[in-house]
């Protein structure tokens, strides 16, 4: 992997990030295709969109179709026709996120399958071919990730398994085009924090995340938190800050000097008829939009604001038609890609915290 920063304007990072199968500039938003689709959306509508790099869950694809399969059909890539990079997700959130249905042990996780209820055990190193065989891009480790309201000693414990787990997951070898990222745990505790920078940042590994965030602590809490782990990770590395995904919280996370981001909430949202504006968050099923001519957004490059009246894509909810959730991800994807390129072009330029400013100010108009 050839990380350069091309650019920093204050703590943001304007850079690029190369790896043997393609590269994207950062900062960068990555749609999420959990089982490698991102749904209501094809390949084309992403390429369209201008998105480098999409993430897939290793734990889900494990469970359905299987990695076996997929490999067999040439990898994730070539399974959902995407000609671009993919990053896996260890799963390690989702298994632990089971509570009931899983418990942790010091060589793996026993947990029961969220389709069939049948049981299974993981290793990191299990963990790790699996993410060999999808063929991904960049694998995430297998981690530990406890809630932001967990005891310190399970703080601690998270702590300790993630780093001998990550020492066990860089033992494995990968295909000759992945790299590994490790996943900065230590919850809200500082200290922690420094520790588990310090020990994975000693294996020099490729890249490196900022897990256990957005598992219910406050913003301001999250923020702190990512700026003071951003500034523990090597500056000639990328820096990925897991699951983080309001506009506000990117920016900002952004501003502290993370290059990577992630979240379902930009599609998820739109499938609840939810969609992201300039002036902030705007209902489309909302009786105001009823015959409303205008777009979404006036300025916005997207199909839905090209060519439908939010009147429009409001009857196509209220309908139950496809086409209305197909329509406002196209538009929400297009809003972060978007957002993602002016704080780029901002930092390039020299601007970035009059940009930084102004989108602020706009989006927290309501307007």
């Amino acid at each position: 992997m050839d990380f350069q920063v091309q650019a920093m304007d204050g703590a943001l990072r304007a850079g690029r990030c190369d790896l043997p199968r393609g590269g994207f500039q950062t900062p960068v938003f990555m749609p999420v295709g959990t089982r490698a689709t991102v749904k209501a959306l094809g390949p084309e509508d992403l390429e369209a969109i201008g998105a480098g790099i999409i993430l897939s869950n290793a734990y889900h694809l494990y469970l359905r179709p299987g990695a076996d399969i997929i490999e067999r059909l040439g990898g994730v890539q070539r399974f959902m026709g995407w000609d671009r990079l993919v990053l896996t997700d260890s799963g390690g959130y989702q298994i632990f996120s089971l509570k009931e249905l899983r418990k942790i042990r010091d060589d793996g996780v026993e947990f029961k399958s969220i389709v069939d209820g049948s049981a299974h055990f993981m290793t990191p190193e299990d963990n790790m071919r699996l993410q060999r065989a999808l063929g991904s891009d960049i694998v995430m480790a297998f981690d530990v990730c406890p809630g932001a309201d967990a005891p310190r000693e399970e703080v601690v414990r998270a702590l300790e398994l993630t780093t001998a787990w990550l020492r066990r997951c860089a033992a494995v070898e990968l295909q000759p085009h992945q790299r590994l990222f490790g996943i900065v745990q230590g919850g809200l505790d500082k200290s922690l924090r420094r520790r588990s920078a310090e020990e994975l940042i000693a294996l020099d590994l490729p890249g490196y995340a900022i897990g256990g965030l957005s598992v219910g602590e406050s913003q301001e809490q999250m923020l702190e938190i990512a700026e003071y782990t951003a500034a523990l990770l090597p500056p000639h590395k990328p820096r990925y800050l897991m699951g983080v995904g309001m506009p506000l919280d990117i920016v900002r996370a952004a501003a502290v000097g993370i290059d990577m981001f992630d979240c379902v909430l930009p599609t998820r949202m739109a499938r609840n008829g939810t969609v992201f504006t300039p002036t902030g968050r705007l209902t489309i099923r909302a009786g105001a939009c009823k015959d409303d001519p205008r777009p979404i957004q006036e300025d916005c490059p997207c199909p839905a604001c090209r060519r439908f009246s939010r009147a429009y894509i409001r009857h196509l909810f209220n309908a139950g038609e496809i086409m209305g959730p197909r329509l406002a991800t196209l538009h929400n994807l297009t809003f972060y890609a978007t957002m993602m390129h002016h704080m780029r072009e901002a930092a390039l330029q020299g601007r970035f915290a009059q940009w930084q400013h102004d989108f602020e100010t706009s989006y927290q108009s309501g307007g």
